[in-house]
């Protein structure tokens, strides 16, 4: 029986093409499914059908229609909605009432591919709401089904930019000239739908190319901003703007080049959202700087702190209701987009709020920018338990919690969370302290006992 635990993990399924990803197994991965969906409550309220979009990349088109093989041969019908971005799959499952399934693999490299797949309304699927179910069927063997499926296909680009439009207007907002950095990504499928005037856009690598010819499609790293940072400055740019390559993520640059904390565009956005919900809760996870909690509760709302990944924000917003979410990583996610992950229309409150403010980028940012932060910075360790261990014992006396690997606070404020990778034998160290230097010492103190 093959092993697939290395291609459908945690939250989604990832691989290389041809080496864990190929069109027979996305094909049993597609049937999986749609058996999982039919089984899951009376005939009645089973759905009837799968929404399906996918990237630009080279090998997309071949294991999406490998895909709808599968779903059809188990008697579900596919709707096809073509290019899209994830956030666009999530509006049409949102929309439409139906489960979803997207063909990306987000911000990894050309030869990779996978699936992001969600039920009805945009509610993720992952490895404990069915992923694990889905595993077992395709190693297994899925038995055949009795067809009759179809296919049709439906364009919701230009509906999902109203959307977007409808939740934030920007009519009334100053002109604001704009770089985005679409990576070769779908940024350039939707932005372009979604940016008009007063917004002048100057688009750069807008082409989509799954080959990414420019650079990766991971904002993440400093060195996939340079072009964006270089280019705002020469274009005299309000403000620059980068997706990843499934545009579920945005990263923002100010007026300097100067890349803007994605904890900050949380703690911005979340003071929008409270405005508009007064009293309402707001979700971080706990690596976002403590501004936000701070700014939020200034601001009459309640801070709810989670573990990190997308299935913990999503979970905790539907238990409180939650009016808005937001990660370090630059996933944000909104009630009223289905509790789903939109880069996008986090651009859109960047935009309407630095419209609104008559001064620039980094003089809004101030208030949101309160304290200095590491990054992420990643250690190889043999033996990421004992490592952790070492950490906890040599700051004995601090204030400890482990709702995600270990958080560390001091007395000066300061603090830091060290956690395993769910996937590759790394520990994941995050500081925040007053100011730079304090975080390059805290810093070096602890990653001096994590390599010890």
């Amino acid at each position: 029986m093959r092993d697939l635990s290395a291609v459908i993990k945690a939250y989604d399924i990832r691989g290389v093409v041809g080496d864990g990803i190929d069109e027979p197994t996305v094909r049993s991965i597609g049937a999986a499914l749609a058996r999982l969906l039919r089984s899951e409550g009376a005939a009645a309220d089973a759905p009837t059908a799968v929404v399906v979009g996918h990237d630009m990349r080279d090998s997309s088109p071949g294991l999406v229609a490998a895909f709808a093989a599968g779903v059809t041969g188990q008697g579900l019908d596919v709707v096809h909605i073509g290019l899209a971005s994830t956030d666009q799959l999530y509006f049409a499952s949102g929309r439409l009432g139906l489960p979803g399934a997207m063909f990306t693999a987000s911000h990894n490299p050309a030869r990779y591919n996978g699936i992001k797949l969600c039920r009805a309304g945009a509610t993720p699927i992952g490895q404990d709401t069915g992923l694990s179910t889905i595993r077992a069927a395709v190693e297994q063997g899925v038995p055949d089904g009795p067809g009759g499926g179809t296919e049709s296909h439906r364009d919701v680009l230009a509906d999902y930019a109203a959307y977007l439009r409808e939740l934030v207007d920007l009519s009334g907002c100053r002109p604001l000239r704009v770089v985005v950095d679409a990576g070769n990504g779908m940024g350039g499928h939707t932005v372009p739908a979604v940016l008009g005037a007063p917004i002048d856009v100057v688009p750069l690598y807008f082409e989509l190319d799954g080959s990414f010819p420019n650079h990766e499609a991971n904002p993440l790293e400093p060195a996939n901003l340079v072009d964006l940072r270089k280019a705002v400055v020469a274009e005299g740019a309000d403000l620059g703007l980068a997706f990843d390559g499934d545009a579920d993520r945005c990263f923002v640059v100010d007026e300097r080049g100067e890349p803007v904390s994605p904890s900050a565009i949380t703690a911005l956005v979340a003071v929008r959202a409270l405005a508009g919900a007064p009293g309402g809760t707001v979700i971080h996870n706990c690596i976002t700087s403590q501004a936000v909690p701070e700014i939020v509760a200034e601001h009459g709302g309640t801070p709810v702190r989670t573990r990190v990944g997308h299935s913990f924000i999503k979970q905790t917003m539907a238990q409180t209701g939650a009016v808005f979410g937001g990660e370090h990583s630059a996933h944000y996610y909104f009630r009223d987009f289905w509790k789903a992950d939109s880069g996008m229309l986090a651009a859109l409150h960047v935009l309407a709020e630095l419209g609104a403010s008559g001064g620039t980028a980094s003089e809004l940012m101030r208030d949101f920018e309160r304290y200095a932060a590491s990054g992420e910075v990643n250690s190889t360790v043999a033996d990421a338990p004992g490592r952790i261990a070492a950490v906890r014992a040599a700051y004995a006396g601090a204030e400890f919690d482990e709702l995600d690997g270990l958080t560390v606070r001091l007395d000066d404020r300061s603090w830091f969370n060290l956690r395993s990778s769910n996937t590759e034998p790394l520990l994941r160290l995050n500081v925040e302290a007053a100011d730079d230097a304090a975080v390059a010492r805290l810093r070096d103190e602890v990653l001096a006992i994590v390599r010890a």
